[in-house]
């Protein structure tokens, strides 16, 4: 063991096993560990109160595991994430500080300039992958391109050979000595006193720590993996294994899951029982989608603003704040989507298939930015995932090259009967309707006076009419669908035409509540948490030309890997991604020079030079923040070859 001194720097990877940067930094010598808690930097992805709630727990439940091999976790609340680093560095004359990796648009451009600044003054930083399977920059299709179809991506990863490494905790650890001004967890600020009352009916159904991690995939392997591919539809059931939010703070590592869950097919494998088999390749999908979500946005750090798929931008959104805020209360008239919006609301989580439908029903029946609903996720998710939510939203709005059909339009009525057959979930969430009959629970529109009355249910009164008809919001989908065709065969006319028009992003228009954006180096007076008044989410404004690449590579539309093209695409047209250089392209002039990557591998991390704001300069510094949410089972892909419109 050498005698170096490592700041050993925590962010979502809150456990002690197979902590690839702290068992780097104990081999090293003694350790600095540290959690820096810097608001100023969330922006518009400050996490929301059961978000928050969890991460508090959860340090708690770290700070005692490390204490108890020697070190103590030093928590700082700061203005800026690169101020307290220094600080730990001058306090401790450490010479290094590791870090494991993290993929969503916010952390690449902080890790970026932080790794830089560091540099500059004489301080290594060597970052590892703790989060992933592969790596982003490991992936790529035979032309050595960024994958932008699940299956495709997917298979490739199955048929890689991974590695089996899995760290051991550290037996001791030597801490580093050193002073610097720190705080308690309740110094931290994750919760206020308005939201400790709320927040204690969350720790009884909810127990977060790496410990506890590990007991909760214990309990699924073992109990319910095997029953998965039949019972994971049942809503309101403990058909799923409840470990998205413990992986989204690292208090598990992907791996060992994986692990884990592999061991058990090969076993039922060899003992030919096939609905083990069947349930275990569906769980690990569910696993690759939360990889898929890591890999699209390093490659594509646009998606958290705009759609992948390029005509998206003309679709006329419908930005109507009050059928916002009805979607959010649960007083749609629909009730599997009203019961899912209330449960998400006082208990900060519903099952990976009311997810579907509440979001399908915002951006197909009332035409709501899908951005609103992926903002309202973050807010409120016990398991918020900035990468989930971003492919669970593009996904359902039909902005994913392999996305749900745009026009596809699901109704709840025959959603509820088929997922929710007895009506036990919307009467558990929906007290009022907990005397309608089975037949008419899921419409109750429909229903007799007689059996209304008997019920108890007066609709318009104690529960609402439904907020559109099943056929006017088909019709409205129609329209929209047709004018973001209109609108793309115009602007390609104009192109064509060589005319000087302008075609914005529809989403340019929409005026709402600010929220803090991504923005190079100016800073904001205005800090905007996440609020417990449901506020209407801003759009960001989007620079619909081309972002600067980081090396002159041309890009042929007909060679961008489109696995299958959306159905709109036959109609007006290939409507491609974002005519954009992704970052696997930016980075494959580097593929021959990396080495295989491990658990433990040291690759220094860089973010593209191109990677830039919505509104088209450069990202240097910024002013910002099943569930994974896991949409495994409404994605059946099918891999078809690209067509030119």
């Amino acid at each position: 063991m050498s005698s170096g001194k490592t700041i050993v720097w925590f962010r979502r990877d809150l456990r002690i096993e197979d902590n690839p940067a702290l068992a780097a930094a104990a081999r090293d010598g003694s350790v600095f560990p540290v959690y820096i808690w810097c608001p100023e930097e969330e922006g518009q992805f400050y996490p929301g109160r059961v978000s928050r709630w969890w991460l508090k727990q959860s340090l708690s439940h770290l700070e005692q595991s490390l204490k108890s091999l020697g070190a103590e976790l030093v928590m700082i609340k700061t203005q800026s994430t690169l101020s307290a680093l220094l600080d730990c560095i001058k306090a401790t004359e450490a010479t290094k500080v590791v870090v494991n990796r993290l993929y969503d648009p916010v952390s690449l451009v902080r890790d970026h300039s932080i790794e830089e600044k560091l540099a500059e003054v004489g301080i290594s930083v060597q970052s590892y992958n703790g989060d992933l399977l592969y790596e982003p920059w490991e992936i790529y299709d035979d032309e050595g391109r960024a994958f932008s179809t699940f299956d495709a991506y997917w298979d490739k990863c199955l048929n890689m050979q991974m590695e089996p490494v899995s760290l051991l905790p550290p037996w001791r650890l030597m801490p580093a000595a050193g002073t610097v001004e720190r705080c308690t967890i309740e110094g931290l600020g994750l919760e206020n006193e308005l939201e400790k009352s709320s927040n204690a009916l969350l720790g009884r159904g909810c127990s977060p720590g790496w410990s506890n991690a590990d007991k909760a995939l214990t309990e699924f392997v073992e109990q319910n993996l095997f029953d998965y591919s039949k019972s994971r539809f049942k809503v309101g059931a403990s058909s799923t294994s409840l470990l998205s939010p413990y992986l989204h703070f690292g208090e598990i590592s992907v791996r060992k899951v994986f692990r884990c869950v592999r061991m058990k097919q090969i076993l039922w494998r060899r003992e030919w029982k096939s609905q083990g088999e069947e349930s275990v390749n569906l769980f690990l999908k569910a696993i690759g989608l939360r990889e898929y979500s890591r890999y699209l946005c390093f490659n594509y750090p646009f998606t958290h603003e705009r759609s992948l798929l390029r005509n998206m931008k003309y679709f006329p959104w419908n930005a109507d704040a009050n059928h916002f805020k009805v979607w959010r209360q649960g007083r749609t008239g629909y009730p599997l989507v009203d019961a899912g919006m209330r449960e998400l609301w006082a208990t900060g989580w519903i099952h990976n298939r009311i997810r579907v439908i509440v979001s399908s029903f915002a951006v197909k029946f009332l035409l709501l930015p899908w951005k609103w609903g992926m903002k309202y996720f973050w807010d409120t998710l016990l398991d918020a995932d900035l990468e989930c939510d971003i492919l669970g939203w593009q996904y359902i709005s039909g902005s994913l090259p392999d996305g749900q059909e745009l026009e596809q339009l699901d109704c709840p009525q025959i959603q509820g009967s088929k997922f929710d057959s007895e009506g036990e979930y919307v009467r558990q969430w929906l007290p009022e309707l907990a005397r309608m009959p089975i037949e008419w629970i899921h419409h109750p529109w429909d229903a007799p006076l007689t059996v209304l009355k008997a019920a108890g249910v007066e609709l318009g009164l104690n529960y609402p009419k439904p907020i559109i008809d099943i056929d006017k919001a088909r019709e409205h989908l129609r329209k929209a669908i047709f004018k973001m065709w209109e609108m793309e065969a115009a602007a390609k006319s104009a192109t064509s035409d060589q005319m000087n028009e302008d075609v914005f992003d529809n989403s340019d228009s929409i005026k709402t509540s600010a929220i803090l954006k991504v923005i190079p180096k100016e800073k904001s007076s205005c800090l905007t948490y996440s609020s417990n008044d449901q506020r209407v989410p801003s759009f960001q404004n989007c620079n619909n030309g081309l972002l600067p690449r980081k090396r002159p590579l041309p890009v042929d539309e007909e060679k961008l890997h489109m696995d299958k093209p959306n159905k709109q695409n036959k109609e007006a047209g290939t409507s491609g991604r974002e005519d954009l250089c992704s970052t696997a392209e930016s980075l494959a002039s580097k593929r021959q020079k990396s080495t295989s990557s491990t658990s433990t591998s040291i690759i220094s991390f860089t973010v593209p030079q191109y990677c830039s704001s919505s509104d088209g300069r450069p990202f240097q510094d910024h002013e910002s923040s099943n569930l994974n949410l896991t949409w495994h089972e409404k994605i059946d892909l099918e891999q078809t070859s690209n067509k030119n419109g």
